[in-house]
């Protein structure tokens, strides 16, 4: 298979790509087990795509089960460069209106169950070889500029920048939680942004995401609270919004440069070259291998 440049990962109300041509389902297993469902690859106006549905088809697995390590881990053995994120999120803003689409910029972590590294054991407490990956802004900016046009060319309503928090889930907020989060100024809310767009960076690769707002979470005094009722009406509204926005971000895409974090992980390795053992080598072969 040719090498894939662009991923899709698409979040609640998003499992497919309908317009992907001549689509192959590909399945992966990685070490850190097997991704969300089948890797779909297509070509989209020419350029070649891997859509992957995070939560696997029909939904099936919850925020904090996401095996996210393996889900970036497979799009990196398909060679992608551009991961394009698609997720639902509460508002915490009475400017970011529910239907409205934020590319955010920024990302403030409240989870805590879950493996945030490709070199980390969680059972071992280690992996044999320590990595500080530099995540200050942890979104790639030239592939949100690439999200951000494409949105505003669908003439949806598009917030350009912002904090996401993301919590633990799968439940939602209590008041006083969400209410904490409005106050601290953040923009939207959801739950699965983390650990994927460390773990992208750590693969070198550029992540992005379109939140799509579904809701006001719990803070907002006159609205009411968030349902999964709530939240399905709203991805299903903006769906086709979705879709089409990320079709736009593929074409303006085409020919684009190497992803900026393709040498990320060049002066985060610390451990030295020596001291690695072979079996991590050789697990982690497709990461680090030309670092060493």
């Amino acid at each position: 298979m040719d090498r894939v440049r662009i991923g899709v990962i698409g979040g609640s109300g998003v499992y497919d790509m309908a317009r992907l041509a001549e689509p192959e389902e590909v399945r992966l297993e990685t070490p850190f087990g097997a991704p969300s469902d089948a890797y779909v690859v297509g070509k989209l106006d020419g350029e070649l795509v891997a859509f992957l549905p995070r939560h696997g088809r029909g939904h099936r697995i919850s925020p904090t089960n996401v095996n996210s390590r393996a889900n970036i881990y497979g799009f990196k053995a398909l060679g992608v460069e551009y991961l394009i994120s698609i997720g639902a999120c509460g508002s915490l803003q009475p400017e970011f209106k529910p239907g409205d689409i934020v590319v955010p910029n920024q990302l403030f972590d409240r989870t805590c169950r879950r493996a945030a590294s490709f070199f980390d054991d969680p059972d071992s407490g280690t992996a044999g070889l320590v990595v500080h990956i530099s995540v200050a802004d942890p979104f790639c900016s030239y592939l949100g500029g690439v999200l951000s046009r494409a949105v505003e060319a669908t003439g949806h309503t598009l917030h350009r920048g912002g904090t996401l928090v993301t919590i633990e889930g799968p439940r939602f907020s209590t008041k006083a939680e969400s209410r904490f989060y409005q106050q601290m100024g953040f923009s939207i809310i959801g739950m699965t942004a983390i650990p994927e767009a460390f773990l992208a960076r750590e693969a070198e690769m550029s992540y992005a995401t379109m939140a799509h707002v579904t809701d006001y979470d719990v803070w907002h005094e006159t609205e009411a609270p968030v349902t999964v009722e709530m939240v399905v009406q709203q991805l299903q509204a903006n769906a086709d919004t979705a879709k089409d926005a990320v079709a736009k971000a593929i074409g303006l895409l085409r020919g684009a440069p190497p992803s900026p974090y393709a040498g990320a992980l060049k002066d985060a390795l610390i451990t030295q070259k020596s001291a690695i053992p072979p079996e991590v080598r050789a697990r982690l072969q497709l990461l680090i291998g030309h670092y060493l």
